[in-house]
């Protein structure tokens, strides 16, 4: 009941004062909203669990997100990519795990051409993900539509089928019935849609680009011509299995690293006796599965971590910006509560009634700010998540969300309500008698001083982050990354989705590029396995002819000739790739300066021979050129070993039949033009269309738009850090001035007095500005030994700047001391404009 009493009598004081109750609200609605928005993104990326059955009983075989597909043993001896022959081996020996799937390795999943059967609409280049026939059943799934995939039919030689994703579902065919047992065209090759996934469900891993198609894993050798399925040699699945109840995991860590150990043994390519050692160290880490595979996880977690200190520094600021606020209306209602202590009520019963005014108003900005915080994390996706439609992250809030926005609202509430309170109950009631109370001391206590103090050097923490976090930027989209990007659009393809075998792809690549150098405005033309700044990279260990084995690995490109010259960079000595490098002359390479310096300590290369130490002939390669540094995958990829060989050749030594030799496949197509041309996307669609209508797009970009997406999370960075930095400074500076003023409107008799004696209003000026500028001071003296310190725990996301520099330093003091001039000189012209006669009446 009394609670109720205290709750109306609160909201009435609040109406009453509607210039302070909307001051704090959105004070509120700031610090909570952003930190709430910054939450919701981390619940979402980092802490949620798979939409499937119990995920807490999941466990994921290994540590690492392994990309993409891999040969050799694990020089560390640790496993977290696996064969097909050790996926079976596990879950056929280990009957600790009550399920064990096995789904297709990757950062993200794999483009597959589909085209439903009777659609004239032709075929499009979607996500696909091959996953084993147990996959669904592990997750503990029910389908939306049909049935989901089982054992049978993940078996060599059975018809193949897909389960479609329900986003799919609704996005292609809106929901259509009789897409379930209709026959679809995946990679040319006939199968059948036996069900839709469940609605909620993403995949094994969070992913801006989440499958439309689940296959299973029998099938990829027939639809995507991989051959490595079945080769025990080549890791390329990820693990994750449901444990029985009471299991040990240690012990299940042994019996899973012994397995491992045994199917390696076995395998032919290891029988060295080096190999063997590095067989002896083989062992799997068992980690929690519920939140499935967490590659993006681990790209973003650095980022979010930092967002939410941020964020927290913010919600700090606007605390101790409600706590002066708090403290000013408190000292305004000493005669109030003077009166009310009078009457009878004790020091408690206001204690909590003015602390039930700060909660109620705490809980209103909690609910402010989360209108706030789903604006804030449409505003963070769009800036993490450009150009990115089906990601499974919603801004809404979630139940943790808002029981997170709630903690911290009521906390809010508590912390800072509570001293004010406490000044303003520890009245006499003789207070009441009074008419009036001078001040001419300080007027405004230490603890408001000190409170606009934490907000002055807690802001410029914040102005420096913001600083660093913007020369990093600018030094990455400065970096020389010896491209030329003007005029130049990156087409990627998948000729094996589109059905061409390897020994099919050179006729199809000159037929690409004479269909194209023909286009009006087309310059040059030409393929390669990937583009510089990327998201991909292919290497191998390299060993240079008649030099000591250094176990030292590098990059490598295929190409065809126009390369070098449709993405920009130069050759500086020797020759590049020309078109009498084929697959039946001499085997060539061009390496980057780089490569120089690494195997050749800066030598001229030319005429030397390399190739890899697993190959058995050191003379695969013979180097004619070398080519400039060019940036490949991100600029942060310093010191970086590449070299290129032309797009048909193989290593002189690889017997292996050509038909299992992935790298033949161009994944993208680089178009330089004579100038800029807007149509170019449908233009070169209906070219490749026009070649066969199975190869489609899978993404087109202007080389410029694909640098720049490689900044996409540094920018991200940089904007949130200055709009937080902004927002600490704005409130920095209310709550300079709200302590400033508040000083003033106390010691308004004292500033009559002067004025009366004689005191010129420069010299009251003055007087007010120097109160405001000593806080300002006194927040700078906290600041920038906590900003220069701050500066190592964020160093390794920075690009370029290890320090706090002078002119950086220099430009947040002045940042801050012209906001501290602005809160300061409003209130010392008001008293400067006091009339003395006035003043001293009112005494």
């Amino acid at each position: 009941m009394q609670l109720m009493q205290d709750m109306r009598y609160a909201l009435r004081q609040l109406r009453q004062t509607p210039t302070f109750t909307l001051t704090v609200l959105l004070t509120l609605a700031l610090g909570i909203g952003a930190n709430a928005a910054i939450f919701t993104l981390v619940n979402a990326l980092l802490l949620s669990r798979l939409p499937v059955v119990d995920p807490q009983s999941l466990v994921r075989l290994g540590n690492s997100n392994d990309c993409c597909v891999n040969s050799g043993l694990s020089d560390s001896g640790e496993y977290s990519l696996f064969s097909t022959e050790m996926y079976y081996q596990l879950k056929a020996n280990v009957p600790e795990f009550a399920e064990l799937a096995a789904m297709e390795a990757g950062f993200s999943y794999r483009p597959v051409v589909v085209r439903r059967e009777g659609d004239a609409t032709g075929a499009r280049s979607v996500m696909g993900e091959f996953v084993s026939g147990n996959y669904f059943r592990t997750f503990g799934l029910s389908p939306s539509a049909g049935r989901l995939l089982t054992d049978a039919d993940d078996v060599q030689g059975v018809a193949t089928v897909a389960v479609m994703s329900y986003t799919a579902w609704q996005r292609d065919f809106a929901g259509d019935p009789s897409v379930v047992g209709s026959a679809f065209y995946v990679n040319t090759k006939p199968v059948t849609v036996v069900g839709v996934a469940p609605k909620e469900f993403f995949g094994d891993r969070i992913s801006a680009t989440p499958p439309d198609f689940y296959l299973p894993i029998e099938s990829m050798s027939q639809l995507a011509n991989a051959p490595f399925v079945r080769r025990p040699e080549v890791s390329w699945l990820y693990l994750i299995g449901r444990m029985k109840p009471g299991v040990a995991i240690p012990a299940v860590e042994g019996k899973v690293g012994a397995v491992v150990r045994h199917v390696l043994a076995a395998v032919p390519a290891y029988a060295s006796q080096e190999d063997q050692k590095l067989i002896e160290r083989a062992h799997v880490v068992l980690t929690p599965g519920g939140g499935g595979i967490q590659a993006m996880q681990e790209e973003y977690r650095s980022q979010l971590v930092l967002l939410l200190w941020v964020a927290g520094l913010v919600l700090l600021i606007a605390c101790a910006n409600i706590a002066n606020l708090l403290l000013v209306r408190g000292m305004g209602r000493r005669a109030e509560m003077s009166v009310r202590t009078a009457l009878g009520a004790t020091r408690g019963r206001i204690i909590r009634q003015l602390l039930t005014e700060s909660v109620v108003l705490a809980v209103m900005g909690g609910v402010a700010g989360l209108a706030l915080a789903y604006a804030g994390t449409r505003m963070l996706l769009a800036l993490a998540f450009p150009d990115v439609h089906d990601m499974p992250v919603s801004a809404a809030p979630s139940i943790a969300a808002i029981g997170f926005a709630f903690v911290l609202s009521l906390a809010t509430g508590l912390l800072f309500g509570l001293v004010p309170a406490w000044i303003a109950a520890r009245v006499a009631p003789a207070d009441a008698l009074r008419t009036g109370m001078r001040m001419t001391g300080g007027g405004v206590s230490v603890l408001q001083r000190g409170l606009a103090v934490l907000q002055a050097g807690l802001s410029l923490v914040l102005l420096v982050g913001a600083g660093l976090f913007a020369q990093s930027l600018g030094k990455l989209e400065g970096a020389d990354l010896k491209l030329d990007s003007r005029n130049r659009y990156i087409v990627h393809i998948n000729p094996q989705a589109a059905g061409y075998a390897t020994t099919q792809v050179e006729a199809l690549y000159r037929v690409i590029e004479d269909r194209f150098h023909a286009l009006p405005g087309i310059v040059k033309v030409s393929l390669a396995t990937y583009t510089p700044m990327e998201d991909n990279n292919w290497s191998n260990g390299i060993q240079v002819e008649g030099q000591p084995d250094l176990k030292r690995g590098a990059s490598f490109v295929k190409v065809t000739p126009e390369y070098f010259d449709s993405v920009g960079t130069k050759v500086v000595l020797g020759r590049g790739v020309t078109p009498q490098d084929t697959a039946a002359s001499r085997t060539v390479a061009v390496v980057n300066e780089q490569f120089v310096k690494r195997f050749f300590d800066g030598r001229n290369p030319i005429g030397q021979h390399f190739g890899s130490p697993r190959s058995g002939s050191l003379g695969d390669f013979e180097i004619v050129g070398v080519v400039q540094d060019t940036a490949y995958t991100t600029v942060r990829w310093q010191n970086h070993s590449m070299y290129f060989v032309p797009m048909m050749q193989r290593p002189a030594s690889d017997k292996d039949p050509i038909e299992g030799d992935l790298s033949l496949y161009a994944g993208a197509m680089v178009l330089e033009t004579e100038r800029p041309m807007n149509d170019l996307a449908k233009v070169t669609q209906a070219t490749l269309a026009s070649i066969n209508p199975n190869l489609t797009i899978v993404a087109f970009q202007t080389f410029d738009k694909q640098i720049a997406d490689q900044f996409t999370q540094d920018r991200m960075i940089a904007k949130l850090t200055a709009l937080f930095g902004a927002l600490a400074l704005l409130l920095a500076t209310i709550g300079l001035y709200g302590v400033t003023a508040d000083g003033v409107v106390r010691r308004t008799a004292e500033i009559g007095i002067r004025m009366a004696l004689g005191a010129e209003r420069s010299n009251v000026i003055a007087m007010v500005m120097r109160g405001a500028m000593v806080q300002a001071v006194l927040g700078l003296a906290i600041g920038i030994p906590v900003a220069i310190l701050c500066v190592r725990f964020v160093k390794a996301q920075l690009f370029g700047v290890t320090e706090v520099g002078a002119a950086l330093m220099a430009g947040a003091i002045g940042t801050l001391g012209l906001a501290a001039g602005i809160a300061g000189m409003i209130p010392a012209m008001r008293a400067a404009s006091v009339d003395p006669v006035r003043a001293l009446r009112s005494e």
